[in-house]
């Protein structure tokens, strides 16, 4: 038993919720990323170089084998580097993404800072005035 509360203590600690929340966000956020780039993105960029679609850009290295009706005996060995150039850019705009979203959050905090650093410290207590007052003027006894 002593086992199983360890682990229900280390599962509830603040830092190990926040990394599922994290990774299950980051999920949901890779699926938009994903349709961002496949259904926004690429399609200009394929535009651009002709028409060309990365995904089914393919360096055969062994045809397939065929029978004499036609049927595959063995499947073509292809080098798919189409769908490397796909992970790429999905890499490049994930990082872009993440980047810009870190700026903002520094540029807040940096805001934030700056306006705790500007307002003037706050008067102190009337106890305190009053002690400094007996203080000063023991002093000058």
């Amino acid at each position: 038993m002593g086992m199983l509360k360890e682990f229900k203590e280390f599962a509830m600690k603040g830092n190990v919720v926040d990394l599922a929340v994290g990774v299950i966000i980051g999920g949901a956020f890779g699926k938009i990323v994903s349709s961002f780039v496949n259904d926004v993105v690429m399609p200009p960029i394929g535009l651009l170089v002709g028409g060309v679609n990365f995904k089914n850009l393919v360096y055969p290295l062994k045809e397939a084998e065929l029978d004499a009706a036609g049927e595959v005996l063995t499947p073509a060995v292809t080098l798919n580097y189409g769908m490397f150039i796909q992970n790429v850019v999905d890499f490049v705009i994930i990082a872009f993404v993440i980047f810009l979203a870190i700026k903002a959050i520094n540029r807040m905090n940096r805001k934030e800072e700056k306006k705790e650093a500007a307002a003037p410290p706050p008067p102190p207590p009337k106890s305190e005035v009053l002690l400094e007052e007996i203080r000063d003027l023991l002093k000058k006894q």
